[in-house]
């Protein structure tokens, strides 16, 4: 994997950049200006990040994900991570058949929901899962591959299923780690 040099990202004129950002050059990230990225955080291969976004800080999207920002936003809070596959989207089109879809239809025939998406800090989402529009993932959820997330969670929780239902309390144990990490110099 071959990340992006300094040079080369602040050349792409992100929003806020933190220190120690990775992300790969095969990556594609589009409106650079509305996306802000904190300190170590890392965007592998093949990833598509576009629209408003705000990446908190030890953050990790891994390779095929889509991070789909629009105007509302998503915001993945510090050491949150999108496992491989997962899309977020904060906006979407209506297939219920009232409307018509796609990008390359004006806004007067479409009947788009747009909604922010926020993950919470040590949120974690499974290979594979889709969030939707308005979903708030609360701090230190687990969610299972392959799952679809369309309503907000209860923080602490594991989610898995379609649609996600909470099956068990997640350990708070890294916390510890988290106050150990950041005591270290």
């Amino acid at each position: 994997m071959a990340f992006l040099t300094p040079a080369e990202l602040a050349s792409k004129g992100f929003k806020k950049l933190g220190s120690n950002v990775l992300i790969s050059d095969k990556a594609s990230i589009y409106n650079c200006d509305q996306i802000e990225i904190g300190d170590n955080s890392r965007i592998d291969d093949f990833c598509v990040v576009s629209g408003k976004v705000s990446i908190g800080r030890n953050v990790h999207i891994a390779v095929f994900c889509n991070v789909a920002g629009g105007e509302p936003g998503i915001t993945l809070e510090d050491f949150s991570g999108l496992a491989y596959g997962c899309h977020v989207f904060a906006q979407s089109d209506d297939y219920s058949g009232k409307t018509m879809t796609n990008p390359t239809v004006p806004a007067q025939f479409k009947g788009e929901t747009k909604a922010a998406v926020r993950l919470g800090r040590h949120v974690i989402i499974g290979t594979s899962s889709i969030v939707v529009p308005g979903v708030n993932v609360e701090d230190g959820c687990s969610v299972g591959a392959m799952t679809l997330v369309t309503k907000s969670t209860e923080a602490w929780g594991i989610y898995f299923g379609i649609p996600a239902k909470r099956i068990k309390n997640r350990n708070k144990g890294l916390l510890e780690l988290e106050t150990q990490y950041l005591s270290t110099p």
